[in-house]
């Protein structure tokens, strides 16, 4: 039990390891006011598992989110003031309601003695500890790794970073920085013209991996009985993105072209446009799909044209002049026909479609792929919005959200009641703004 008012220092009782993937939950997730979805039959699979995360923006959130959609209890400590993202503009104002589903929010004042008290105890209870701040920050508090092992050598601890440790971990690292350093930025854009990927692909893709690396470490801890560090990072991440990039330079000796300027693989592989300015990407990869193509579309000069027979043929044609008389015959063709007429023969293509408009998506409908939570903070709170959900089943089902974004400290008294922590410390914390 954590005492109130602390000594000096506290002796935090060691803690009891559990099964990672056990069936019950000792921390199970309670919330009325943040609840979207009823409760799954079966316990999901990390039902049982208690993560503590110290995140921010969008790397870390995202393993914290990961983990919680799989079951786990995730308890994200926050500043007084709550994390920043909860009100960020622009193409920000999506991170806070995508990437903290199915969390509990504590709000911990750091700064002080008993909010590290009170952060001490919490990784005492944890399976997981995460966290996305530079290599030090939580050193400096006494919250790293080496310490918290001493109470809890079953903990898992896992470090999100710009940089896996080597000559650049102290540098300052966005998804941006690490785009444009990595490679990725080059092969988005156009040469002279490197433009950032359209989404924060490191900044997700490193959290995914995060949480890659710590289930591995929760199953290892069956067989051990030990915890681990897991770390994860951005520019690692950038890189294995372009690595086969790298390898198709070391495997020809030509590097690779950006993407808008690479020589494609397959003859048609591009965007055409239509009746009246529509665009639509349309494939056709082996020597069976280009025949499909030219009897639908009624081309039977093309199909018997002996210059175009094999794919490496129109490759070959493709910029010389193919290109060029497909954009000039699709011109005048409709949305509509050629869509249905590459649907109905089994043929690659795809609408250019905005991000808003997959809100209408037939096929996200039917699948369940968004889900709608509820904003809870600024002048939208209560909102309704819908958020994409992981992209995977378990048994035939989809992960749904089971718990809204949380408001700021909106479990700090369930949490902290949880750690033995009595009312009349909670009331004297609150008002010495020790927690929110």
């Amino acid at each position: 039990m954590l005492l109130y008012p602390f000594p000096a220092t506290i002796t935090l009782p060691a803690r009891q390891l559990r099964l990672p993937f056990s069936c019950s939950s000792p921390h199970n997730m309670q919330s009325n006011s943040s609840t979207t979805h009823a409760a799954a039959a079966s316990p999901l699979p990390l039902a049982g598992i208690r993560v503590v995360e110290f995140t921010h923006m969008v790397m870390g959130p995202t393993c914290g989110m990961v983990l919680g959609d799989l079951g786990a209890e995730v308890i994200k400590v926050e500043p007084i003031g709550g994390d920043k993202t909860r009100t960020l503009l622009g193409a920000g104002a999506g991170f806070f309601p995508m990437f903290n589903r199915n969390k509990k929010s504590l709000g911990l004042n750091l700064k002080s003695v008993e909010g590290v008290e009170i952060a001490l105890q919490l990784g005492a209870s944890a399976d997981v500890v995460l966290h996305n701040f530079k290599p030090g920050v939580l050193d400096k508090l006494g919250l790293d790794y080496a310490r918290l092992r001493q109470h809890n050598p079953g903990l898992i601890y896992a470090n999100h970073s710009g940089f896996l440790p080597g000559p650049y971990e102290h540098r300052t690292a966005l998804d941006e920085v690490v785009q444009m350093m990595g490679g990725l930025a080059y092969m988005t854009g156009r040469s002279g013209d490197p433009l950032r990927a359209g989404s924060s692909v490191n900044d997700i893709m490193g959290g995914m991996f995060g949480a890659i690396g710590i289930l591995a470490a929760l199953l290892e801890r069956t067989r051990t009985g030990k915890g681990q560090e897991v770390d994860a990072a951005l520019f690692e991440n950038n890189v294995f993105l372009v690595g086969q990039h790298i390898l198709q330079y070391e495997v020809t000796g030509q590097a690779a072209s950006p993407m808008p300027e690479r020589i494609s693989p397959w003859g048609i592989y591009d965007i055409f446009t239509v009746q009246e300015g529509q665009q639509v990407f349309l494939a056709a990869v082996s020597d069976s799909h280009w025949q499909t193509l030219c009897r639908i579309l009624d081309w039977p000069d093309l199909l018997a044209n002996a210059s175009l027979a094999s794919n490496n043929d129109r490759v070959r044609a493709r910029d010389a002049w193919l290109l060029a008389e497909l954009r000039q015959r699709l011109a005048h063709r409709s949305m509509t026909e050629i869509t249905s007429l590459f649907e109905q023969h089994g043929l690659p293509y795809a609408r250019i479609t905005r991000p808003e408009q997959l809100l209408d998506d037939p096929h996200l409908t039917a699948t369940h792929g968004l889900d709608t939570v509820h904003l809870v903070d600024g002048i939208h709170a209560g909102k309704p919005v819908h958020a994409a959900l992981l992209p995977l089943r378990l048994n035939h089902q989809r992960l749904h959200t089971r718990h809204n974004p949380p408001a700021l400290g909106e479990h700090t008294q369930e949490i902290l009641h949880s750690l033995g922590i009595p009312d009349t410390a909670l009331q004297d914390w609150y008002q010495r703004k020790i927690i929110a």
